[in-house]
């Protein structure tokens, strides 16, 4: 079976790139003790849609360039651009994956599980990143003052996986019913 990329689904997929630099860089940020940063944003929001309506590899793409493309403009954010596009990357895969497997009906019950699963991912990645990377290796923190730091990310990571998976499944379903009421696919 041959699978082309339509003109459609590539400028989709930029589309959803853009859509998460926007999201992403939706943000209230805040210091935690350990001389570190979280942030409340949106862009989670997109990597998940970007899964759930582009399907698992170009979704991720979407996902993982947006986000690092973001990254890539915050100076306190550019070092790791490269992470960033694997782990949101990774989340839009997720995403993908749970919904375009067995049944392609997009409904809101299996976006949300879609969404959820990307969310959960990719918070297990973020926080091991923070823990291992962040303060183990490059900051030469003890595993203890690490967990620290870990627990400061909890309250948003959580809070944004969240918002993700209540808020993607709405929009999937909205915008899918809107492409089948103008007989429009993203195929």
């Amino acid at each position: 079976m041959k699978h082309t990329l339509s003109t459609k689904k590539l400028v989709t997929a930029a589309l959803m790139a853009a859509l998460t630099v926007v999201g992403s860089a939706l943000r209230i940020t805040l210091p935690l003790q350990i001389g570190d940063t979280t942030s409340f944003h949106l862009g989670n929001i997109m990597c998940a849609l970007s899964g759930i309506l582009l399907g698992p590899w170009l979704g991720g793409l979407a996902a993982g360039m947006g986000s690092a493309i973001y990254d890539m403009t915050n100076p306190a954010f550019i070092e790791d651009c490269w992470i960033t596009f694997v782990t949101k990357g990774l989340y839009g895969v997720a995403a993908g994956l749970v919904l375009w497997s067995g049944s392609k009906k997009l409904t809101y019950r299996k976006a949300a599980l879609a969404s959820a699963a990307g969310a959960i991912l990719y918070a297990v990645l973020y926080l091991a990143k923070g823990y291992f990377y962040d303060s183990m290796l490059i900051k030469g923190l003890t595993a203890s003052a690490a967990w620290i730091g870990v627990l400061g990310k909890l309250p948003a990571t959580i809070f944004n996986g969240v918002v993700a998976i209540i808020f993607a499944p709405m929009l999937a379903v909205a915008i899918h019913r809107a492409l089948e009421h103008n007989h429009l696919t993203l195929e």
